[in-house]
């Protein structure tokens, strides 16, 4: 660890609200790789849905990021309700969305202010896990920015799950950022009557599809175990067929489903 490590973090956080984002942690890499999500990769069958990218196998997937890593940013993007455009997806967008073209800008920025104000190296993430990526909200989570949800997304303190995520490797190990007092033991969840499940027009939360026995951990997606990702890409499967539609060109701009997110109660006054 560098000797001003902790005087790193704070001007590294200060840097990336100045370039744009809304949220900010660090989480040791060792950590995250010993995750939940991380830890039951090996065992999930593979997954082809919206959002994944074609890789090399077929098999089950790895945690394959460089091993230099040592460090990883968590940034956070806030989504307001009334800003649904961030997260409209297109080809014609750099990133697919504006959301996370406006994340890759911001972490771009951060590791050209690491390197040259610090000489810290730094590795530009990959989105998708195929190809070298993490689990975001892992990250998040570790990095306590907020607790895994009841609707399976990231519920922050200061937007509830209305946020995106986007992650930069650094090749030196940092200090966790110290976390909001208001995120400390965080959990919105307990007690809340879960509108988020009630909302999902495929139902991907009616049932129980993983369990502790299975995979050797308590963190299950939904919490509960109780989540459907294969019900979750159905509706996004009609999002994408209804943007096909819709459109009178070859670049059609698809408008996924958030109404899990939309329905959360946290963080709405923002």
């Amino acid at each position: 660890m560098t000797p001003d490590a902790s005087q790193v973090v704070n001007e590294l956080r200060a840097a990336a609200i100045r370039f744009g984002a809304d949220l900010v942690g660090t989480v040791e890499a060792g950590a995250l790789r010993d995750s939940p999500s991380h830890r039951i990769l090996p065992s999930l069958d593979r997954y082809y849905g919206v959002g994944t990218s074609d890789a090399e196998t077929d098999g089950p997937l790895e945690v394959a990021w460089p091993e230099e890593v040592a460090t990883f940013v968590v940034l956070g993007l806030a989504h307001p309700a009334d800003e649904p455009a961030l997260d409209w997806w297109g080809s014609g967008i750099s990133g697919g969305t504006e959301g996370n073209h406006r994340l890759i800008e911001i972490a771009a920025n951060l590791a050209e202010w690491l390197e040259e104000e610090h000489g810290l190296a730094t590795v530009r993430m990959p989105y998708h896990i195929e190809r070298g990526g993490v689990f975001l909200k892992d990250a998040a989570v570790l990095a306590g920015l907020g607790c895994l949800g009841r609707n399976n997304m990231l519920v922050t303190p200061e937007f509830g799950p209305r946020v995106r995520l986007r992650v930069l490797g650094l090749t030196v190990p940092l200090p966790k950022i110290e976390a909001a007092a208001e995120s400390s033991f965080f959990d919105p969840c307990e007690g809340c009557p879960a509108p988020c499940r009630k909302v999902c027009p495929q139902e991907a939360f009616a049932q129980c599809l993983y369990s502790a026995d299975d995979y050797g951990v308590e963190a299950l997606p939904g919490r509960t175990g109780a989540y459907g990702r294969l019900a979750c890409n159905v509706q996004m499967d009609l999002d994408q067929e209804k943007a096909d539609r819709a459109s009178g060109s070859d670049t059609p701009v698809v408008r996924y489903c958030r109404k899990c997110e939309l329905a959360c109660v946290q963080g709405r006054a923002r």
